[in-house]
C-alpha cells in the first residue's frame, strides 16, 4: 500500500525486474558463503584456535539454527516482498524505529563484510600471480581490479550476475567435493572415524570460537529474500530457496571440514593448522588429489572471493535501493536501469563507498588481512548477529498481531527457538571478539561500540525522520 499523501514514482522507477529462480537465488547464497574460503582460509583457524577436530559440529549446530530461524523467515515472505529483506520484516513486525535500525546495521554488516572480502582477495590474487610468475604489485592494486570488474557486472541485470556466480560456483564447489570424496575414499591419513562429530571433540578447546567462524560462514543467506522482487513466483522461490541454501551450506561444510580434519588424523589435525594454517588445506588437496589441483584450488580461491564480492555488492546496492523507495535516502537511488533493471544509482553508490573504505586501508598502509581483513569481518559478524536477533523478534510480534498463518510450528515455536539459538550465538562471538580481530581490547570496544551506535541512529532517524514515500 502506498501513502497516498505523497506522488507514487513510475512503477519502471520503484519496481526491480529480473526472472531469477530458485537455483539462481541459492547460488548468490552460496556466493556471499565463498564455500571455498570457508574451507581454506576460515576451517583451518577454527581448527588451530578452536576445537581442533570437532570444527565440523560447529558447522552442524550453525546451520540447525539458521535453519529452525528459516521457519519463521520462510513463513513471514508471504507476507513481505521486499529487496530491503531484514530491515522489511524488522519494519513490517516492530515497526518503523527499529526497521531503519535493523537497515543501519544491514549496511555496516554488509559493507564492512565486502571491504574484508577485497583485502582477503587481493591478497590472495597477489599471491597467485606471484607464485605464478607474474609481477609483484600492491594488494590494493588487485583490490581495484576487482572492484572494477565488480562494478561492471553490478551494474548490469541480476541475471547476468547469477549467471557469472553459477559458473564460478558449480566448479569450487566440484574441487571441494572432489577433496572429501577422495579422503573419504582413500581412508584418510589413519582410517575414517567420527571423532568430529561426538560432544567431547566439540566441546574441547574453545567451541565458541569454533562457532564464531562458523556462523560467519553463513553470513549472506539473507539474500534469498533480498532478491524476492527479481525472482519469479517469490512466494514460493524465497522459502524454497531459503531451505536449499542453508541446508546445502550446512552439509558442505561438515562434510568438507571433517575430509580435512581426517586427512591430518583427528588426533593430529590441531596441531597440523596450528603449525601451517595457511596451507593446511592445500597440503591435504595436494596429497590426496594432487599438486596440480592444490594449484587449481588456490586460484579458485581468488574466483571464490570474487564471487563473494559480487554478491555483497549486489546485496547493498538494493538495501540502499530499498531505502530510498521509502523516503528515507536520496531518491536517485531508487532509479532502476531501463533496460537492465538493475538498481544502478546504488551500485554505483556502492563502489563509491568501497573504494573509500579500502582506499583508506591502503593509504594507512594496513596490512590487507591482518586488519583489514580481520577487524571488518568482526564487526560484520556481530552486525549480522544482532539484526538476525531483531528479525526473530519481529517475526515473533509480527505473527501475534496477524493470524493469517496459524501453524503453530512456524509461527510461535520456531521463531522463538531460533531466537534463542541465534542469541546463545551472539553472546559466545561477543565474548570472544577480542580474538577474532586480532587481540585488541581497545579495539574490540571501540568496534562494538561503533555497531551499538549504528543501531541508535538508525533509530532515531525512523523516529525523528518523517518519510517522502511509503511502502508497505
Amino acid at each position: 500500500m502506498v501513502d497516498t499523501t505523497q506522488p507514487a514514482p513510475p512503477a519502471s522507477r520503484s519496481s526491480l525486474k529480473g526472472s531469477i529462480g530458485v537455483a539462481g537465488i541459492v547460488f548468490l547464497v552460496i556466493a556471499a558463503a565463498a564455500p571455498l574460503t570457508a574451507v581454506a582460509g576460515s576451517l583451518p583457524v577454527m581448527i588451530a584456535i578452536g576445537n581442533g577436530a570437532g570444527a565440523p559440529m560447529a558447522y552442524i549446530i550453525a546451520a540447525a539454527v539458521l535453519l529452525v530461524f528459516s521457519v519463521g523467515y520462510a513463513a513471514m515472505s508471504s507476507s513481505v516482498t521486499d529487496t530491503g529483506a531484514f530491515y522489511a520484516y524488522v519494519t513490517k513486525g516492530l515497526g518503523r524505529s527499529p526497521g531503519l535500525g535493523a537497515a543501519a546495521l544491514a549496511l555496516l554488516a554488509y559493507t564492512t563484510i565486502q571491504a574484508a572480502i577485497y583485502g582477503l582477495a587481493a591478497s590472495t590474487m597477489h599471491d597467485v600471480v606471484v607464485r605464478f610468475g607474474g609481477p609483484d604489485l600492491p594488494w590494493w592494486f588487485w583490490a581495484f581490479v576487482l572492484m572494477a570488474v565488480v562494478a561492471v557486472l553490478g551494474y548490469r541485470s541480476i541475471d547476468l550476475g547469477a549467471k557469472v556466480l553459477g559458473i564460478l560456483l558449480i566448479a569450487e564447489i566440484a574441487l571441494i567435493v572432489a577433496l572429501s570424496l577422495a579422503v573419504l575414499f582413500q581412508g584418510g591419513a589413519h582410517g575414517i572415524d567420527g571423532t568430529s562429530f561426538t560432544p567431547s571433540a566439540f566441546l574441547s578447546g574453545s567451541p565458541g570460537i569454533a562457532l564464531m567462524f562458523a556462523i560467519g560462514s553463513f553470513v549472506g543467506f539473507e539474500a534469498t529474500a533480498i532478491y524476492g522482487e527479481e525472482a519469479r513466483d517469490p512466494k514460493r522461490t524465497v522459502p524454497i530457496a531459503t531451505y536449499v541454501a542453508v541446508g546445502t551450506i550446512g552439509v558442505l561444510y561438515a562434510v568438507a571440514s571433517w575430509a580435512v580434519v581426517l586427512a591430518f588424523g583427528s588426533d593430529q589435525v590441531q596441531a597440523a593448522a596450528q603449525a601451517d594454517p595457511a596451507n593446511l588445506t592445500f597440503t591435504a588437496t595436494s596429497v590426496f588429489l594432487g599438486s596440480a589441483a592444490s594449484d587449481v584450488m588456490m586460484v579458485m580461491l581468488v574466483t571464490s572471493l570474487f564471487a563473494a564480492l559480487l554478491a555483497f555488492h549486489n546485496a547493498i546496492a538494493r538495501y540502499t535501493f530499498a531505502l530510498s523507495r521509502t523516503g528515507y535516502a536520496p531518491r536517485r537511488l531508487m532509479r532502476v536501469h531501463a533496460r537492465h533493471g538493475s538498481p544502478h544509482e546504488g551500485s554505483l553508490l556502492q563502489t563509491v563507498t568501497a573504494f573509500l573504505l579500502v582506499g583508506a586501508f591502503a593509504v594507512a598502509g594496513a596490512d590487507p588481512v591482518l586488519q583489514l581483513f580481520t577487524w571488518m569481518a568482526g564487526v560484520a559478524i556481530v552486525a549480522i548477529l544482532v539484526l538476525m536477533v531483531l528479525t526473530s523478534i519481529a517475526i515473533i510480534v509480527y505473527f501475534r498481531r496477524d493470524h493469517t498463518d496459524r501453524r503453530l510450528w512456524h509461527t510461535r515455536i520456531a521463531p522463538v527457538l531460533g531466537a534463542l539459538g541465534l542469541l546463545g550465538i551472539t553472546a559466545l562471538v561477543v565474548d570472544n571478539f577480542t580474538t577474532l580481530i586480532g587481540g585488541s581490547t581497545v579495539l574490540a570496544y571501540v568496534f562494538l561500540a561503533l555497531i551499538a551506535a549504528t543501531f541508535v541512529v538508525g533509530v532515531c532517524i525512523g523516529r525523528w525522520r518523517s518519510p517522502g514515500l511509503r511502502v508497505s
